[in-house]
This record gives structure tokens, C-alpha cells and sequence, in this order.
């Protein structure tokens, strides 16, 4: 993300503190998003079942509803950026998050969708195209991005209030990205995806019973339950990314594309699916990962990684408070 006057001006004591102008332009940004995305458009998104998925396998998501989704995204993130201003490029990015956090909540799990289609020749061909979906949620996350970009670039101003740091102008010239910056976004990128993937395992396992074959059978969990496990899998993510590689949070979150797919590769295949659709309820599964939705990966995702990047900012901000006052 552009780093200006928004980026110089929040500085991480005042992230530390979330003083009520910060709380408030979060809660104005997120209202936006709920209101357009969440509460407007859902009613030509929502499934006719109740209980149905908002999804591209259950035909929810048209590819005129994809476009136009883009342009509300975009059109969001735009006026998020001045709303939130002069945080805009920190802040107005969590609009379309909160929106689309709506949907992922609203409608049906994974297991309802597998009660519907319950052979395995259908459960793999649902496994097969899911593995893909997870960009559509990305690419309208990024068209919010992209607007709040814009709206940095309309009003960049051409010198910021408050300098964090000084700045040496001949190192600026001569910096380059370099043969080794690509495989530190190489690696938080995968590193995320398989962080998150792990502990994601680990906190949206339900009830589980020992299966012979594959050793545990996990029940499809409830909806509260995924949302904490994959902000806070998301969060170690993003943590781990600024504290390890000093990257940010953008990797993780282009790595949250990589969930279901790294998930239905591995535990989704024809003689899994085949043996758990034979011998056991619609909602049980060979893993935790696989009960999570794809815009719940990516929205949730995108969510958790902001936060893990700032928990950083703030471990660092502390320990450098320590070693000035020891």
C-alpha cells in the first residue's frame, strides 16, 4: 500500500492508543461497506434457499453480478479513502471486507452444500471449481484496494505533515527491488498460506470422531468458530510476514487464495471424497480447512492480516519504548 501522509501521520502510538478519531473513521469505513455490499446488493446475491452458500457452485455469483461487484468495490475503496481521511490508505481498505464479512456470515456452510449434493462424483466436480473461486473474492478485495490507491493519488500532497523518519534521497535513487525481495514475497506469500492453513486446522476443528482409513472425521463447526479460527490463523500470518520478512500485509492476503486450493488437493481428492460420501454424513470431513467457504478464507483472511501486521507494529513499537527507557 502507498505510504504518505496517512502512513507518516499514524504512527504506531497512535495505533496503540486507537483514540476515538481513529475508532471513528474504522467505524464510518466499515459502515460503508455493510451498507452497500452487505445490506444493498445482497438481495441479488442472497441463494432462494435459506440455507443455501453465496458462491459460484451454487450459481449465486453471475459473471454480470462479478463485474458490477468490482465497480462497487472500486467505487467504495474510493470513498472510503477520503472518508477516513487523512488514515485513508490504512483504514479505507477495510471497506469492502466488512462488507463482503456480511455475506460470509449470512448465508449457508459447507456442510448444508454437501448435504445437497451428496455423491462423490458431484462433491468433486463442487471441490474441483472452489478451487478457483477464492480469486473472484480477491480480485474484488484488491478493485477496493485499488480505489483507496486512486483516492491516494488524487490528493497526495506534496509534503506530509509529520515525517516519521528521516529519509536519505541518494538511498532512494539507488534502491532497487532486488533478484532477493522476490523471494521474501515468494515466501510470505506461500509461508502464509501454509501458517494459515495449519492453525486454521487447529482452531475450526469441531467435534471429531477416529476414522480407520484417514484417521479423524471432523464435524462441519459453526460459523462463529470459522470466522475466529481463520482471523486469527490469518493474524499469526500477518504477524509472522512484518516480523520475519518486514513485509506487508498484502502478501498474506494474496496468499489466502492459496487455502482451498492447497485444502481440496490435499484432503478433497476422488478416493477421499468417494470413501467419506460412502461412510459418513454430509457434514463430516477428512479436515477442519475443508469446512471453510472461500469467501470466508479470503474476507476473513484479508481481516486477520491487517490486524497481524499492526499487532507487529505494535510488539515493535513497544520493545523499542523498553530499550530507550532501560
Amino acid at each position: 500500500m502507498p505510504t504518505d501522509d496517512a502512513d507518516v501521520i499514524l504512527t504506531a502510538e497512535k495505533i496503540m492508543e486507537l483514540t476515538w478519531p481513529i475508532k471513528l473513521r474504522i467505524g464510518i469505513v466499515a459502515a460503508v461497506g455493510i451498507a452497500v455490499l452487505g445490506v444493498y446488493y445482497w438481495p441479488k446475491v442472497s441463494p432462494a434457499d435459506p440455507f443455501g452458500v453465496v458462491s459460484l457452485v451454487s450459481g449465486t455469483i453471475s459473471k454480470n453480478d462479478a463485474m458490477i461487484l468490482l465497480a462497487l468495490a472500486f467505487g467504495i475503496g474510493l470513498v472510503s479513502y477520503f472518508l477516513s481521511w487523512p488514515y485513508g490508505s490504512r483504514i479505507g481498505i477495510l471497506a469492502v471486507p466488512a462488507g463482503l464479512m456480511i455475506w460470509a456470515v449470512r448465508g449457508g456452510d459447507m456442510g448444508t452444500l454437501m448435504q445437497l449434493n451428496t455423491s462423490a462424483e458431484r462433491r468433486e466436480q463442487l471441490f474441483a471449481m472452489m478451487r478457483w473461486e477464492p480469486l473472484l473474492w480477491l480480485a474484488i478485495v484488491g478493485a477496493g484496494f485499488l480505489g483507496v490507491f486512486l483516492g491516494w493519488a488524487i490528493i497526495r500532497p506534496a509534503k506530509a505533515a509529520v515525517v516519521e523518519r528521516p529519509k536519505n534521497p541518494d538511498k532512494q535513487k539507488t534502491d532497487k527491488f532486488k533478484p532477493g525481495d522476490y523471494v521474501s514475497v515468494i515466501a510470505a506469500i506461500v509461508g502464509s498460506a501454509v501458517v494459515a492453513q495449519f492453525f486454521i486446522g487447529i482452531f475450526a476443528r469441531d467435534f471429531a470422531i477416529t476414522d480407520a482409513t484417514y484417521g479423524v472425521a471432523v464435524a462441519q463447526p459453526v460459523t462463529a468458530q470459522i470466522v475466529f479460527a481463520v482471523m486469527v490463523a490469518f493474524g499469526i500470518a500477518g504477524f509472522l510476514v512484518k516480523k520475519v520478512l518486514g513485509l506487508d500485509y498484502i502478501w498474506p492476503i494474496i496468499g489466502s487464495c492459496l487455502i482451498t486450493a492447497i485444502a481440496t488437493s490435499t484432503y478433497g481428492k476422488e478416493g477421499v471424497l468417494a470413501y467419506f460420501a460412502d461412510r459418513w454424513p454430509a457434514v463430516f470431513f477428512s479436515s477442519p480447512v475443508l469446512t471453510v467457504l472461500p469467501i470466508q478464507v479470503v474476507v476473513f483472511g484479508t481481516i486477520g492480516s491487517v490486524a497481524g501486521y499492526w499487532l507487529a507494529v505494535r510488539y515493535d513499537y513497544r520493545r523499542h519504548r523498553e530499550v530507550k527507557e532501560v
